[in-house]
């Protein structure tokens, strides 16, 4: 048995934006494909290039794709007004990203797809993001550090266009 520290950080910015703009902004730069199908259509590619083709249909202009989307503002505002703080959970990422990790550090696998957190408070709407790179440093492979940052640097770039 073995336990690993894995030291955090966390990219945030905050914008004055309204929430549900952000979020339609973020929507426009990500594939939304049905998960169900895209998993189906990967399990019957008979080949990687296949998979590549599969993937590349599925993701945005970003380059990246919604995995999942969970609003946890929902729990607040049924026990407060409509007026509660939005908070919304996007997973987002691309398994060809992933991939490039896990092929040197198999505990990418771990941290991939990456959450996107966006909320609202009273100094405005905040976009967080734990970067990848950080998750992978304590592992020490510079192969998969190099994506890592690469990842972070879409994600960041989708968060402060989405803010601005």
């Amino acid at each position: 048995m073995a336990i690993r520290s894995v030291a955090v950080e966390r990219f945030s910015i905050v914008s004055s934006k309204p929430f549900a703009e952000i979020v339609a902004r973020i929507d426009a730069a990500i594939g939304h494909p049905d998960m169900r199908v895209l998993w189906q259509n990967v399990a019957a590619a008979k080949s990687f290039e296949e998979i590549e083709e599969t993937i590349n249909s599925a993701v945005g202009p970003s380059t990246l794709m919604e995995f999942a989307r969970f609003n946890h503002g929902q729990f607040i505002l049924k026990e407060r007004s409509a007026d509660a703080p939005k908070i919304l959970r996007i997973v987002l990422g691309n398994p060809l990203i992933m991939r490039q990790m896990a092929e040197h550090v198999p505990d990418a696998g771990s941290y991939a797809p990456v959450t996107v957190l966006i909320d609202e408070r009273i100094d405005g709407v905040h976009l967080s993001y734990d970067l990848m790179a950080s998750y992978l440093a304590s592992y020490g492979n510079l192969a998969a550090l190099k994506v890592a940052r690469e990842l972070d640097a879409k994600v960041e770039a989708l968060l402060a266009a989405a803010a601005s």
